[in-house]
């Protein structure tokens, strides 16, 4: 397994529990407008690789959460390596409908929503 993207949460916005209900989690970069805030998590990359996207079957960990990728857009991973920015969709769709999301395979929402916490860490690894 080798790690295409290792990053920190550093904080939670208030609006990202109501967006989690329907599935989406969205990431933005620490120090993202206020008003995108409050709909994302902040995160403080720590390693993003450009050499290789995820794809279909890698795993994404919050904390101790896992789901397996099953689509990713077309623009999901320049987004993610360049500013900080990825929508996830815990849908488990096989197409990405949005170019700037990464679908995963579903996940126990209240499980994901204890997982995001100040500190723990995002990643997502090849299989």
């Amino acid at each position: 397994m080798s790690i295409l993207l290792s990053s920190k949460i550093t904080a939670i916005g208030p609006d990202v529990a109501e967006l989690l209900e329907g599935g989406v989690l969205i990431l933005f970069a620490d120090g993202c407008p206020p008003e995108l805030a409050e709909v994302s998590v902040s995160h403080i990359v720590a390693e993003a690789t450009k050499t290789r996207q995820p794809k279909p079957g890698d795993q994404l960990r919050i904390g101790s959460i896992t789901a397996r990728v099953t689509a990713v857009g077309e623009l999901a991973w320049d987004k993610m390596t360049e500013m900080g920015h990825v929508v996830f969709n815990f849908g488990g769709s096989n197409i990405a409908e949005r170019p700037g999301e990464i679908c995963v395979s579903a996940v126990d929402r209240d499980h994901l929503w204890a997982a995001l916490n100040p500190g723990a860490t995002i990643t997502i690894e090849t299989i």
